[in-house]
């Protein structure tokens, strides 16, 4: 995570290739699966990070199809990586992040999410922003619903990979949107709709 540490807004940051086979089937990820909710602070890896936005929504065929199914490929979800060295957004193509934020804004989540605790204790949250225009502008009012559906299926393979990792993870819904919006620095036009907090479990709550 120096890499994060030391990365200035604006500035790309390189993830290391994610291994696409590792030693847990996917049935053992669903049947081990459980909402997590204390974490230990160690940072995640650059590995783990890699790897857990690669399921999001990283590049698996053709320079365009990607981990999570989309309505008409039409991918209207924009993925952050939330952490203590500020916010970074996923850049699918380059498997890279993108630096928006300094500072730890893990605090400022936690209240704009209603002040759940977990929030600000995670080492990382996932985070999916929508830009609706490019699904609703094809299927109309529907494409609201698609959009949504694209957030559940991205969602899943995070909380999957995270099992797979040795992680706890939990699904967040439970927030402001607009402090979320706040917190994460997000550009006009960009909602949000999904917080996902991960890192090595503590003993405590599920």
């Amino acid at each position: 995570m120096k890499r994060l540490a030391e990365a200035r807004v604006g500035s790309t940051v390189e993830l290391p290739p994610p291994p696409v086979s590792g030693q847990m089937t996917v049935e053992q990820a669903i049947a081990q699966r459980r909402s997590w909710r204390d974490f230990d602070p160690e940072p995640l890896t650059m590995q783990q990070v890699s790897q857990l936005l690669w399921a999001a929504q990283g590049i698996t065929h053709d320079g365009q199809l990607r981990a999570a199914p989309s309505a008409g490929a039409c991918y209207p979800l924009e993925t952050y990586l939330v952490c203590r060295y500020g916010v970074f957004r996923f850049l699918p193509r380059e498997h890279a992040v993108l630096k928006t934020a300094e500072g730890d804004p893990r605090p400022q989540l936690a209240r704009a999410a209603l002040g759940q605790r977990f929030v600000s204790d995670a080492p990382a949250t996932i985070a999916f922003a929508a830009l609706y225009e490019r699904t609703v502008s094809r299927y109309g009012e529907r494409g609201f619903r698609y959009v949504y559906m694209d957030a559940g299926a991205a969602a899943e393979n995070v909380h999957l990979q995270a099992e797979a990792l040795d992680l706890g993870s939990v699904s967040v819904g439970a927030f402001d949107d607009d402090a979320v919006a706040a917190a994460l620095g997000l550009p006009s036009g960009e909602k949000a709709i999904y917080l996902i907090p991960v890192g090595r479990r503590a003993e405590g709550r599920r």
